[in-house]
């Protein structure tokens, strides 16, 4: 198998049909062996249905349908368990995605492990969609290395091994660039076009941008300390026990050096509670290495409900 084409759905009844003929028609065109995976994230409109007829009639279409809506990330991470290309292409289904750039991202595969897409002319409103994204793509930057100016854009192209070693959760589906560099794999990003939505509804909104900024703080800690948790907690025990330890060593002073009384002093309650804080912290770095450990050697796949697997 070429290439795979995962595409997440969910209430997309009205886009499907034409989604499905341009996709096709690109995918034809490149005289390859392709799949299209298409994952239904619980829709409850007649989306299911429709995927159900196209995999019928079409050998290359296989649909995947989660038993509630799970969400973006789970929805792709479900797609690339079950993707077999040794090229996987991610893109959105509302049509705003345009597949003729298929194509363009993979001349660019030649030479690279991942390219993604670039909405460099986005259609857009610009206070609630275009400038939250700014904002959170040029944060994303900064505290990853990543530099993209579009993580949101879905229309990307990976090698297969990249993505079957990802564990996906969260809003993590547009951080896989970051996490991907942690490997060293080589990306570029290429402007594709963007298209206004015509039909149906946009399942975003401005509260999106919260979610991501608190997968960020994650993707950060995975960053730094995902194989060595012990260096953060245990550098933030030993410093809160070394602060608890002075404290109650300026108090012992006082108490042997001039007979003052410490026992009602609040100073004293906070010096062993930095010490115990302190012990807390180099416990849970330890227990991090453990898990670290058992992750490693297990390497077991997540599991997702599905509804159904058709045509498999």
């Amino acid at each position: 198998m070429d290439i795979s084409v995962v595409i997440p759905v969910f209430n997309e009844e009205e886009n499907i049909p034409f989604l499905y003929d341009r996709l096709k028609r690109v995918l034809d065109s490149l005289v390859k062996e392709y799949e299209i995976i298409f994952v239904d994230d619980g829709s409850t409109d007649r989306t299911l249905e429709i995927l159900e007829g196209l995999q019928k009639t079409d050998r290359h279409v296989i649909v995947l349908s989660l038993r509630r809506n799970f969400g973006q990330t789970a929805a792709f991470a479900a797609g690339f368990d079950f993707a077999r290309g040794d090229i996987i292409i991610t893109m959105d289904a509302d049509l705003q995605n345009d597949p003729e750039d298929i194509p363009r991202l993979l001349e660019f595969m030649k030479d690279y492990d991942l390219v993604s897409g670039w909405r460099k002319e986005r259609k857009d409103p610009f206070f609630s969609r275009r400038l939250p994204s700014m904002i959170a793509n040029w944060l994303i930057s900064k505290v990853t290395g990543v530099k993209l100016h579009d993580y949101g854009c879905s229309l990307k192209a990976y090698r297969k091994d990249i993505v079957k070693n990802l564990r996906l959760y969260g809003e993590m589906h547009r951080f896989i660039p970051a996490v991907a560099s942690w490997y060293g794999v080589r990306i570029a990003e290429v402007p594709v076009k963007h298209h206004p939505r015509f039909r149906g509804k946009s399942k975003y909104g401005i509260s999106r941008t919260f979610k991501v900024l608190l997968d960020l703080v994650t993707v950060k800690f995975l960053q730094s300390f995902s194989t060595k948790p012990i260096q953060f907690f245990g550098s933030m025990g030993l410093l809160s026990s070394a602060f608890g330890f002075l404290i109650l060593l300026y108090l012992a002073m006082l108490k042997f050096l001039k007979g003052a009384s410490i026992g009602g002093r609040p100073l004293l309650i906070l010096g062993v509670l930095l010490i115990v804080v302190g012990v807390q912290f180099i416990g849970m770095g330890l227990l991090g290495e453990m898990l670290v450990r058992v992750y490693h050697e297990s390497q077991r796949k997540p599991i997702y409900v599905l509804k159904k697997i058709l045509g498999l």
